[in-house]
């Protein structure tokens, strides 16, 4: 083969890889998913005890996991945690791998405001990125196509952690399938998507969410060459949790609202999200829509910093193409 046929294939090979669903993404989610549930499932369950209780059930977290550890066990703690092992390695998989190729996209089709040039001091030469605008919506767009798969696990999870008997002779629910079903027979098939609205605004949040995870990169960037310089695995670890405080500063009052129409008795009619605001704000003031905060705060860093952290090794292990500078 000549040289010139030889540089036709290259560039016939870079072309063709500039097309499809790359699945580098969705299989480092997936680890991401498992990281998040190993690592945050006991704070959530405090966090979701104290948004969903009646008012006085729990003077606060550290009350909340006291009681919950003394009357239940420790692995109380746990309890639903089979969904969200199952299903965050599932939505993380579709939240991820689409963030990947909707990063990809924007990058090669993006407009002024999402695609912006800058100049690669290592190899001396100009090339473009994503804006941190760029970043932000694609990680609004994953967020929604991730809703979907996100709101069944929810549903499941919140009705099992909010089981507050020691054994499993007065539970409502036996687990996750036992739950699905009483759901479904009782609202009918689509019974396991009550709130999906309030999901879908949920997880709008990703925008802030991987907006900052790229603010926070760049600062770390920038701190090449000094004392306080970071590796790339350190500054990936610690945007990825920083971010998460972004991410809960801004979803936290719908995410109250969310976990209570989830949460509403078989029994009892399905509130609209407007319906359960008036009621949280009308009986504990604004203060109520930060319910559960400590333990989401205490949960934040260390499980987001982890998932992140994790998905960014396998993306390098898997030879994911750049989606960053």
């Amino acid at each position: 083969m000549s040289s010139d046929d030889g540089t036709a294939a290259i560039a016939v090979a870079a072309e063709t890889n500039k097309g499809g669903f790359r699945f580098a993404g969705a299989v480092a989610g997936i680890g991401s998913g498992l990281t998040k549930t190993a690592v945050g499932h006991g704070f959530d369950t405090i966090k979701t005890r104290l948004q969903c209780s009646p008012p006085g059930t729990y003077n606060g977290a550290i009350d909340c996991l006291m009681k919950t550890v003394r009357n239940e066990s420790v692995f109380a703690l746990y309890k639903g945690a089979s969904p969200p092992a199952v299903a965050w390695a599932l939505t993380d998989s579709i939240l991820m791998g689409s963030l990947y190729n909707y990063r990809l996209f924007l990058l090669n089709h993006g407009g002024s405001g999402i695609v912006e040039s800058y100049f690669d001091t290592s190899e001396r030469t100009e090339r473009k990125r994503l804006s941190i605008l760029g970043h932000a919506i694609a990680g609004l767009f994953a967020g929604w196509t991730s809703s979907p798969a996100a709101q069944p696990m929810d549903i499941l999870k919140v009705n099992l952690q909010l089981q507050f008997q020691r054994t499993q002779a007065g539970r409502q629910f036996s687990g996750p399938i036992d739950a699905a079903k009483k759901i479904m027979k009782t609202r009918g098939i689509l019974g396991i998507y009550t709130g999906f609205g309030t999901q879908v605004l949920f997880r709008s949040n990703f925008f802030w969410m991987f907006g900052s995870v790229e603010v926070y990169m760049r600062l770390f960037d920038r701190l090449r060459g000094t004392p306080l310089e970071m590796n790339t695995s350190m500054s990936t670890f610690v945007s990825g949790g920083m971010a998460a405080f972004t991410y809960w500063a801004f979803g936290i009052p719908i995410d109250n609202v969310k976990n209570r129409i989830l949460s509403t008795p078989l029994s009892s009619p399905i509130p609209s999200a407007a319906q359960v605001a008036r009621h949280v704000y009308r009986t504990q003031g604004w203060q109520g829509f930060y319910a559960g905060f400590v333990p989401v705060v205490l949960r934040a860093f260390p499980v987001n910093a982890a998932a992140y952290f994790v998905y960014e090794s396998l993306m390098k292990a898997l030879g994911a193409e750049k989606t960053r500078s």
